[in-house]
């Protein structure tokens, strides 16, 4: 199972890399107005899509067992979506004063509001052993960047209610009449995701390579890829430091789950989040670089990570059975 997942991923970040080079060569396919009419196909549609297939997979059962470690979430919480984005604001304070483009930084921050994944930090934390999980409200990305989108307020909650949540629930509701199928047959939810996930990815960058007006150096992209690694290295050990404090009361599985759920941003939730908030934005791709670097950054580094860290985690988790007293 993990082998195809890994296999699904890789297909994944190739398939980014094609729909952008797709958009490249012929951008007048995907653009608004143009054979795709993403206006209509990506922004409703697709979206939709993604989040009733959301819906459809969520174990709501799974949920309600994950609400014991109430404290562990807690600090998942507040590290992810307080902690994370008030950081990266101050850093970028920093950042403005340099050459790097400005729509960059401002997709930096997108990065910084965006909750973690429901499917590579899970991943991840299984592969070393640990507890897992946490779902966190889309409307977040809004409370942070809604007063910079050129779409009213009304108009984005009103696309956000009947694109993200109305599908969502549909998803929930459908789930419990067929959730002995989905158990059987077990569609592949992560597959159908990613290729919608790709086409919105595409539509994006033709609107930009469309546009004469919009140059991304590669001075800004590399400095980008540079500041990606740095704050997901910085904000893993910091976590470890935090979580590992010999008063924090966290267990090394709930440490693992820290480490990763609260460092790892959606990819699946952040890009067509974006779409709605930017509708329009003539540097909305801009603004998504940062994210589609994030992505495949967080898997690389989490998968390079994960037997470092389940050997420590095994370790401890011998160290505790050994100073355990005997009854």
């Amino acid at each position: 199972m993990r082998l195809l997942e890994r296999m699904r991923k890789d297909w994944f970040m190739v398939g980014i890399v094609l729909a952008i080079a797709g958009a490249k060569l012929e951008p007048s396919i995907g653009v608004n107005g143009g054979p795709l009419k993403p206006e209509i196909t990506v922004s409703y549609i697709a979206v939709a899509t993604i989040f009733f297939n959301s819906g459809l997979s969520l174990k709501t059962e799974e949920l309600t067992s994950a609400l014991v470690h109430l404290k562990l979430h807690l600090f998942i919480q507040i590290f992810t979506l307080a902690f994370f984005p008030a950081t990266i604001w101050l850093f970028l304070q920093l950042l403005s004063i340099t050459p790097i483009n400005e729509w960059l930084l401002k997709g930096l921050q997108t990065v910084g509001c965006m909750p973690p994944p429901v499917s590579s930090a899970v991943i991840l934390t299984k592969a070393v052993g640990g507890n897992e999980g946490i779902i966190i409200t889309p409307l977040l990305l809004l409370l942070f960047l809604g007063s910079s989108s050129s779409v009213p307020f009304t108009s984005i909650f009103s696309q956000l209610f009947m694109t993200v949540v109305v599908p969502l629930i549909i998803g929930q509701i459908v789930r419990r009449y067929i959730k002995d199928w989905l158990e059987r047959k077990k569609p592949p939810f992560g597959a159908i995701s990613s290729s919608v996930l790709l086409m919105i990815i595409y539509t994006t960058f033709c609107d930009t390579f469309s546009n004469p007006n919009i140059d991304l150096d590669k001075f800004s992209l590399v400095l980008i890829l540079f500041i990606i690694f740095s704050i997901q290295l910085s904000f893993m050990l910091l976590t470890f430091i935090f979580s590992t404090r010999n008063n924090s009361g966290f267990t090394p599985a709930d440490t693992v789950a820290i480490i990763f759920c609260s460092t790892h941003k959606s990819l699946t939730l952040g890009i067509p989040m974006l779409k709605i908030v930017f509708a329009g934005h003539e540097h909305l791709s801009l603004i998504s670089v940062p994210l589609l670097i994030y992505h495949p950054a967080q898997i690389l580094l989490g998968s390079v990570l994960v037997p470092t860290i389940k050997s420590w985690m095994v370790s401890r988790q011998k160290g505790v059975k050994l100073t355990r007293p005997t009854v």
